[in-house]
């Protein structure tokens, strides 16, 4: 039994929980404005809900049997459960809040909005939503982190007209950084910068059958269909992989959706690392002489304090201010002591 809603931080966030958030903030609609990812092309709840007050960010874990699955079909396939599953929990907090009399709307996640850019950038960045309530920080891989579960998440927003009060941000970063690199090892695409993603190398191995997949596919019937013996050449196409891959990341997104899952599969951030993946991830077959030197480059011009992009004073906000000290360190402390003591008390049990 669902409980009546409290309108307040404390009531917004435990109603989440009892539908099934796995992690909940508050993020305040005056700093999201004034505060835009990149301010020139600016995903700010106005542009969306002028009247906008608060952004309760909500987030899912994706189960670590994905990242013990040798199978990416079937990792994307569960990608879309959970995608189903955060929107269902966004939606039933819209619709009580609502109900309360405090119109709120939810964030299509999952989205470009082509009059701003055309590669993956939504309305909002739910990454940044995340950091700003107070959830993780950026990763060199530009995924967001969590304490809990690392990059192995997924986050909505809910933009409500009702003013709550907002989480404060974690002013440590989470991720390790360079002296880990471990997501920059195992990138297939090499596309892992210094706090930085190249999302064109990214997308060849997490969009197989995105659209650019798709928009080759027509070109080439459009080319066909012009070219001789025409009819053989396009009943070809049609029954090729691709076309296949195509239509069937149309009807469940596998294939379509931005998901290679290497370098969620290896961060060592977050106590599902620990406790599933740790063993089965320990070895980066993708690892190169060339990776490691890249990565050697950025501690070096971390060391030197060089002007790195990903870290100036703008993104520092979201990589976390004051740099890495040990959070994931104390995390494993804590984690490695709650196993012996549920070791402790089994043997007692067992005695």
């Amino acid at each position: 039994m669902i409980p009546p809603l409290r309108l307040d931080s404390t009531g917004v966030k435990q109603l989440a929980r009892e539908y099934g958030a796995d992690l909940v903030g508050i993020a305040s609609a005056e700093v999201l404005n004034a505060f835009p990812p990149d301010p020139l092309c600016p995903q700010t709840p106005d542009r969306i809900l002028p009247s906008c007050r608060s952004v309760i960010v909500v987030a899912q874990r994706i189960p670590a049997g994905a990242f013990r699955c040798k199978n990416g079909a079937l990792v994307q396939y569960l990608d879309m459960l959970v995608l189903r599953k955060m929107d269902f929990v966004a939606f039933r907090i819209a619709e009580a809040l609502e109900a309360a009399g405090h119109p709120s709307l939810v964030l299509a996640s999952q989205e470009t909005d082509w009059s701003m850019k055309n590669a993956s950038y939504g309305r909002l960045s739910t990454r940044h939503l995340g950091v700003e309530a107070g959830l993780g920080t950026l990763g060199l891989e530009v995924n967001i982190l969590s304490p809990e579960f690392g990059p192995r998440l997924y986050l909505t927003g809910i933009l409500t007209e009702l003013a709550l009060e907002p989480d404060p941000r974690i002013t440590e970063q989470v991720c390790i950084g360079e002296s880990c690199s471990r997501c920059l090892h195992s990138c297939p695409g090499d596309a892992v910068g210094h706090f930085d993603i190249d999302k064109r190398l990214c997308a060849q191995h997490a969009q197989e059958f995105g659209f650019a997949t798709g928009l080759k596919l027509f070109r080439d019937m459009v080319e066909l269909a012009h070219g001789p013996d025409h009819r053989a050449a396009l009943h070809d196409a049609i029954r090729s992989r691709d076309f296949f891959g195509f239509w069937q990341g149309l009807l469940r997104v596998v294939g379509s959706f931005g998901d290679c899952p290497r370098c969620l599969e290896v961060c060592p951030v977050g106590n599902d690392y620990y406790a599933f993946l740790a063993e089965h991830q320990r070895v980066i077959p993708e690892r190169t002489p060339e990776k490691t030197a890249k990565a050697k480059s950025f501690q070096e011009a971390r060391k030197y304090r060089a002007a790195i992009a990903g870290l100036n004073d703008w993104n520092a906000r979201w990589v976390g201010p004051d740099g890495y000290q040990g959070i994931v360190a104390r995390q494993l402390q804590a984690f490695k002591a709650r196993q012996q003591e549920a070791a402790d008390g089994t043997e007692e049990r067992h005695g």
